[in-house]
C-alpha cells in the first residue's frame, strides 16, 4: 500500500512539473518580439521562431499530460474560445494579409493549451507561484542586462527608462510583470503561504525594477489592484488589516515627505500637453475612432494585426479590440471582464479570492493604455491565472478498496441429491 501511495506521489510531482514548464513556455510565447536593441543583435525572425516553438511545445506537453483530453467547465475558457469567431471571419478576406490568419492559428493554438491546463483548475495557489516563478526569472534577465550593461538598458530612445537588454522588452512590458509578482508575492505573506524572507527576495528587486521603468500604468494597476484585493481581506485577516494600516500611513508620509520627487517620477519629465495627450495616445486614438468603417467591419473588425493604427500603437486594449475584432470582439471581453469580477464578488473572502481580484483589477486598469485583451498575451494568461483561482475545487475521487474474499460457507446437498 505505501509502495503504491509513493508512486501516486511521484507521478503528480513530474505532472505538476510538466504543467509548470507548459505555463512557462506560454509565458515566453507572449514575451513579444519587438522592443528596445539587445546587447547581442537578435534577428526578429529569430524571436518570433523560439516564441511560436514555444507555443508549440506547450501544446505538445500539455497534450501529452492530458491525452484523455479532461478539461473543466469555465466560463473564461467558454468565452475566449467565442472570441476566435470575430477573429477569424475578419481576418479571412485577408484585409490585414496572411499574417492576420497566422495569428488566428496562434490564438486558436494558445486558448487549446489554456483549455488542456484547465483540468488543474482546482481553486488553489499553483499556478500563482508558477506564475510568479516565471515571470521573476524574466526580470532576472532584465536585471542581469542592466548590470553588464547598463547604457543599453536605459537607453536614451526610452528617456532612459529600463528596458531589456538580453531580450528585447520594453519598459511598460518589464513594469507589467513587475507590478504583478509584487501583488502576488504581498498577498501570498498575507495569506501566510509563504514567508516574509522568500517573498522579500522576490519584492525588493521587483521594486526596483519597477522604479526603473517609470511604468505609471503599472504602478497604478498595483496600488489600485493591491488596495482593492487587501479590502476583500479585511474583515477577516487581521494581518490584511495591519498592513492596510501601515500602508495607509507610509502613503500619507510619502506624500508630504516626497511629494516633489514622487510628482517629477510620474510626469518623466513631460510636458503638460503631452502628458494630458497620455503620451500622444489620444491623437491615434481619435483618428481611429473617426476613420470609417463597413458594416462588416465595425461588427468583425479588421482582422487580427500587430495592435497599430496608421502605423502607430493603439495603446488600448479595447479600441485595439474593436479595430481588429470589431464590437463582438469588445462584446466578449467585456463580459470575460464582468463574469471574472462577478463570480469574484460572490465568493467568500479567502486568499485565492484576493489574488483573483488583483488580477482582474489590474488586467482591467491597463487596458485603458496597454493593448492585449483580444489576443495571446500576458494579460490573458494574468485573466487565466484569475480563472483557476475562482475555480470550484474537483470533487476528490472516491479511493478504490481492494476487494476481500469472502470466506465460503459450506452448502448442504441440492434438492436433486437428497431426493
Amino acid at each position: 500500500m505505501s509502495r503504491d501511495l509513493t508512486d501516486l506521489t511521484d507521478h503528480t510531482d513530474h505532472t505538476s512539473k510538466i504543467v509548470g514548464t507548459v505555463w512557462g513556455l506560454l509565458i515566453l510565447n507572449t514575451l513579444g518580439s519587438a522592443g528596445a536593441k539587445t546587447i547581442v543583435p537578435l534577428p526578429r525572425s529569430l524571436i518570433q521562431m523560439v516564441t511560436m516553438g514555444a507555443l508549440v511545445a506547450a501544446f505538445t506537453l500539455a497534450l501529452a499530460v492530458n491525452l484523455r483530453l479532461r478539461i473543466r467547465a469555465s466560463a473564461f475558457g467558454f468565452l475566449l474560445t467565442l472570441l476566435l469567431v470575430p477573429s477569424v471571419i475578419s481576418s479571412a478576406d485577408l484585409e490585414s494579409g496572411f499574417g492576420a490568419l497566422f495569428r488566428c492559428a496562434r490564438l486558436a493554438l494558445f486558448v487549446g493549451t489554456l483549455w488542456l491546463l484547465s483540468r488543474w483548475w482546482d481553486g488553489g495557489l499553483t499556478f500563482v507561484r508558477h506564475h510568479i516563478r516565471m515571470y521573476f526569472v524574466v526580470l532576472g534577465s532584465v536585471a542581469a542586462g542592466a548590470i553588464i550593461s547598463p547604457g543599453a538598458a536605459m537607453p536614451e530612445l526610452y528617456g532612459g527608462r529600463l528596458v531589456g537588454a538580453l531580450w528585447p522588452l520594453t519598459p511598460p512590458q518589464i513594469g507589467q510583470y513587475a507590478a504583478v509578482i509584487i501583488g502576488l508575492s504581498v498577498l501570498l505573506v498575507l495569506g501566510r503561504r509563504t514567508d516574509r524572507a522568500g517573498a522579500a527576495v522576490v519584492i525588493v528587486p521587483a521594486l526596483v525594477l519597477l522604479a526603473l521603468t517609470h511604468t505609471r500604468t503599472a504602478t497604478l494597476g498595483l496600488l489600485i489592484g493591491l488596495a482593492l484585493a487587501i479590502g476583500s481581506l479585511v474583515l477577516t485577516s487581521a494581518a490584511a488589516r495591519r498592513f492596510f494600516a501601515w500602508a495607509v500611513l507610509c502613503a500619507a508620509v510619502a506624500a508630504v515627505g516626497f511629494g516633489s520627487a514622487l510628482q517629477a517620477w510620474f510626469l518623466r519629465g513631460q510636458s503638460q500637453e503631452n502628458f494630458t495627450s497620455l503620451t500622444g495616445r489620444a491623437k491615434v486614438w481619435h483618428a481611429l475612432l473617426a476613420a470609417p468603417r463597413t458594416t462588416s467591419e465595425y461588427l468583425f473588425g479588421a482582422g487580427l494585426g500587430d495592435k497599430s493604427f496608421g502605423g502607430l500603437p493603439i495603446d488600448n486594449s479595447w479600441l485595439a479590440v474593436y479595430h481588429e475584432q470589431g464590437m463582438t470582439g469588445v462584446a466578449l471581453v467585456a463580459a470575460i471582464i464582468i463574469v471574472l469580477g462577478g463570480v469574484a464578488l460572490l465568493r467568500p473572502p479567502s486568499l485565492s479570492r484576493a489574488c483573483a481580484i488583483f488580477l482582474i483589477s489590474y488586467c482591467a486598469i491597463a487596458s485603458y493604455t496597454e493593448a492585449g485583451l483580444g489576443d495571446a498575451s500576458p494579460y490573458l494568461l494574468h485573466l487565466a491565472v484569475a480563472a483557476s483561482l475562482l475555480a470550484a475545487p474537483a470533487a476528490p475521487a472516491p479511493l478504490s478498496t481492494p476487494e476481500v474474499p469472502g470466506r465460503r460457507i459450506p452448502q448442504g446437498p441440492r434438492r436433486s441429491e437428497m431426493t
